[in-house]
């Protein structure tokens, strides 16, 4: 990958690299305090994020992306980088010209930054990586459907936000799931706590995050589990019970059907790099 308008050129340490069918994909390492100047990339890209972290300055905004975070990148976004202690590890997919204008043509959202902590697109970009860690005779194939799939996701995830005012009490949902996604919630203990019906709660949630309270809640447990098992040696069975799983057999379960692999599959990829 290309940057531009660096004063100090850095390349990352590249990892491994694919180029599947107009698409470019690589997993890098980025060492520790690291900070890059505002530069830009020339194609679009997703960045999925393995392990690690870093602040992002771009526009006049600011994000921290950590682990399990999803980002997409518009043509051209200019952006800052400053990576945290433990450096970061990131796998990108760069999408070639003729992906972007394909997927224009049914006015996808291109144009604009954006990122998921978590939901459907971040769940797909997990599955996109183990095609891209343990590729197959049919990953190929498997890349570009997913692809395309994050693609459309993120874009009608975008249009949501966009199109919709989100109520502050729905704000204070997501923060109480933020904070206590390993207790054991109810759908009447939230709505409770926020002053809602139940069912206003659940239908209004789905409408604005195209997912439900659990699922949302086990994506939260899931993401925090991965953090874990990459950043530590912790024992699973102490993963699983500060994560919020009724035991070590339902997270190995869980993990598997998000992100293709095992914990031990999952640690041995993350420690691999």
């Amino acid at each position: 990958m290309q940057l531009k308008n660096l004063c100090k050129p850095f390349y990352p340490s590249v990892l491994k690299k694919d180029a599947p069918a107009g698409l470019t994909l690589a997993e890098s390492s980025y060492p520790p305090n690291l900070s890059m100047r505002m530069h830009s990339h020339e194609p679009a890209y997703l960045g999925i994020m393995l392990g690690g972290s870093y602040t992002e300055n771009y526009g006049k905004r600011i994000r921290e992306c950590k682990a399990s975070m999803l980002i997409f990148h518009p043509p051209g976004e200019k952006h800052a980088v400053t990576f945290h202690n433990y450096g970061a590890r990131i796998f990108r997919v760069e999408i070639g010209a003729l992906w972007v204008e394909r997927l224009r043509e049914y006015s996808l959202a291109l144009n604009e930054p954006c990122d998921f902590n978590g939901g459907l697109p971040a769940w797909l970009a997990q599955r996109l990586y183990k095609e891209f860690h343990e590729p197959d005779q049919a990953s190929a194939l498997a890349v570009e459907a997913l692809t395309l799939e994050i693609m459309v996701e993120a874009s009608r995830c975008f249009v949501r936000k966009r199109e919709r005012h989100t109520p502050r009490w729905l704000k204070r949902v997501m923060e109480m799931l933020e904070a206590r996604f390993a207790e054991s919630l109810t759908l009447a203990e939230i709505a409770a706590e926020v002053g809602v019906h139940p069912v206003h709660l659940a239908r209004t949630f789905r409408e604005h995050t195209g997912c439900t309270i659990g699922e949302r809640l086990r994506q939260l447990r899931v993401e925090f589990a991965c953090r874990e098992i990459s950043t530590s040696d912790v024992s699973f069975a102490e993963i699983a019970a500060t994560s919020g799983f009724a035991d070590q057999s339902h997270f190995s379960r869980t993990l598997k059907r998000h992100t293709g692999m095992t914990p031990a599959q999952f640690r041995n990829a993350a420690h691999s790099r």
